[in-house]
């Protein structure tokens, strides 16, 4: 079986020991995920020096505050294959909310203009996230990375063409929501991801996460379908390189 983790957070300092044990789990491919200019121009250097990781440029909703600046001079590398993560985040609101809305349009402007995938996190502002998806028109291929609503939001997802990627959440005892969202998703428009360091998959869960993990979640989600884990590595794998040109 072989593996993309469609959105994780690695750490340069330790950059070749986590490749090398996703690797030895079969995760070939890993999708490094910028927050802001700083640290996505790291994940294109540790794209430039591994040819199993790419890299996304954007701007968490927390960090929308400090604008944009920097990120669309980015998009023009070969090692970036999506403009994000963007969105909108009302747990927390370290950003004011008027701007993580204006810096989440801006975001799915230059999706349109440079015809790149769009990641997008959503946390307790879905009718928001898909008022401002409505007005700039939802880019042809849009995620939702570690999807956290239920059975209503993610057929409004569905039904704007959007993929759905679930995290280890889908395996927390507590997350009915999710896992009732991940049985709608269709295997077509399914992606996998560990949002690593974050978010460890039972029965790791409070423990640092790794991409190593992200079988944990594939058996999570192949227990939600009824289907056989190969099924889930295969279709999500080729998911992930239909969704970023890989």
């Amino acid at each position: 079986m072989r593996w993309t983790d469609n959105h994780c957070h690695l750490e340069s300092g330790t950059l070749d020991e986590v490749v090398a044990k996703a690797t030895a789990a079969g995760v070939e491919r890993l999708i490094d995920v910028g927050t802001d200019a700083v640290t996505s121009i790291a994940a294109i250097s540790k794209a430039a020096a591994c040819d199993r990781v790419w890299a996304t440029a954007g701007v968490h909703p927390h960090e929308a505050r400090h604008g944009i600046g920097g990120i669309e001079e980015l998009l023009g590398s070969n090692r970036v294959v999506a403009v994000g993560e963007c969105g909108l985040d009302y747990h927390y609101n370290h950003s004011p909310p008027a701007d993580q809305q204006d810096v989440f349009a801006a975001h799915i402007d230059m999706a349109h203009r440079h015809q790149m995938p769009l990641v997008i996190h959503s946390r307790e502002a879905w009718d928001d996230t898909f008022a401002i998806l409505d007005e700039g028109g939802v880019p042809d291929h849009t995620v939702f990375h570690c999807f956290t609503g239920g059975a209503d939001e993610a057929r409004a997802a569905l039904d704007r063409g959007a993929y759905l990627s679930f995290s280890g959440i889908v395996s927390f005892p507590s997350a009915d929501d999710v896992r009732a969202a991940a049985a709608l998703c269709p295997l077509d428009r399914l992606l996998v991801e560990t949002d690593s360091p974050y978010l460890a998959p039972v029965p790791l869960r409070g423990k640092p996460n790794s991409p190593a993990n992200l079988p944990l979640v594939g058996e999570a989600l192949a227990r939600v379908h009824g289907v056989d884990l190969e099924t889930v590595a295969e279709l999500t794998w080729d998911n992930a390189a239909a969704f970023y040109r890989l």
